[in-house]
């Protein structure tokens, strides 16, 4: 096969991918309701090679929204359920014993895929939790001391319930910190809801995505060809400044114990770029970095407890911080 083409048949220039991959939402479409934003998400987070946390009750179909993305981007998907007695070989694979060649043979876990769901990943205690640090950093596994390279692309999406919620192991700012972003899927409105109950009705089965009608619209050659274009869209200085300025402003926010590191910083800026070149752009401009404030920050600033009981969120904290820092002209 050329290497500028995928399974799905597409070829890897930078027009025909952006096309492809704004074809996903409609694609998705066909067996997710109004979720548009954490498609548009989901994809961001693909071209710039980071991972999501997505958050939302149980029953907003964020599985299927995944294994969706995974069939109309033709990529492989595995599903791990996250539980209080899930161990870290349960995640990465372990060493097996074949009584015929009297060896230990390495047997993959489900995380040598390209799309992992990771669900309900703050069930499941620390020790297990961690066990993802390594695949996410450097994309790579180690058993016994042998590294084992992951898939390209490889993207972990991992579901949380709402940390108030019983039976929960809250992340640690150091994994929280590894995702690119945090996508909430809200309760869909009541013409989505009625939408989704009039297809289940119709005979929709979502363990049938091929019946619904979703194809390959995309594939690796367009994000590859995607992120080399994004690669090369511009980003002033005032930009980089602004997105320095937003940073350092949650670093100094009374109602946060924790700002956002120079990591974070450096994820902002990766995000608005994808976001600009998937809006047609090959610059940034604040606007940019205005969309993708929300997602990439919420999850990197840790509120004070008084602050938390007086109703103040961190979306409110990073919302009131874009309508103060000043935007360059």
């Amino acid at each position: 096969m050329d290497p500028t083409t995928d399974n799905a048949g597409h070829t890897g220039d930078a027009a025909g991918a952006r096309a492809s991959l704004e074809a996903l939402r409609a694609e998705i479409a066909k067996a997710v309701v109004g979720q548009d934003p954490a498609v548009t998400g989901l994809v961001v987070a693909l071209l710039c090679r980071g991972h999501v946390l997505l958050e939302g009750v149980p029953g907003v179909a964020k599985t299927l929204l995944v294994r969706t993305l995974a069939a109309a981007l033709d990529l492989g998907t595995k599903r791990v359920q996250f539980t209080p007695d899930l161990m870290p070989s349960d995640v990465t694979g372990s060493l097996v014993y074949d009584t015929r060649t009297a060896q230990f043979s390495f047997q993959p876990g489900p995380v040598f895929t390209n799309l992992l769901l990771a669900d309900e990943i703050n069930r499941t205690p620390p020790k297990t939790q961690s066990s993802l640090l390594e695949a996410m950093e450097e994309r790579q596994v180690t058993v016994d001391g042998t590294p084992r390279p992951l898939p390209e692309p490889f993207l972990v999406i991992a579901t949380q319930n709402p940390v108030e919620y019983e039976g929960t192991y809250p992340l640690p700012e150091a994994q929280l910190d590894r995702f690119l972003l945090k996508l909430t899927i809200p309760l869909p409105s009541r013409q989505d809801e009625i939408d989704v109950l009039t297809r289940h009705a119709a005979g929709f089965d979502p363990r049938d995505l091929r019946a619904a009608g979703v194809r390959p619209v995309a594939g690796p050659a367009d994000l590859n060809a995607a992120r080399a274009a994004i690669a090369k869209t511009t980003v002033s200085p005032e930009i980089a400044a602004y997105v320095v300025d937003l940073c350092r402003a949650t670093r100094e926010s009374p109602s946060l114990t924790l700002g956002v590191s120079p990591r974070g910083a450096t994820a902002l800026l990766s995000t608005s770029r994808a976001w600009a070149w998937l809006t047609g752009r090959d610059y940034v401009i604040p606007d940019d970095v205005k969309a993708l404030a929300l997602p990439t920050l919420r999850h990197r600033v840790q509120l004070r407890p008084e602050a938390e009981m007086e109703g103040v969120t961190a979306d409110s904290v990073i919302n009131a911080i874009l309508t103060h820092v000043p935007v360059p002209r």
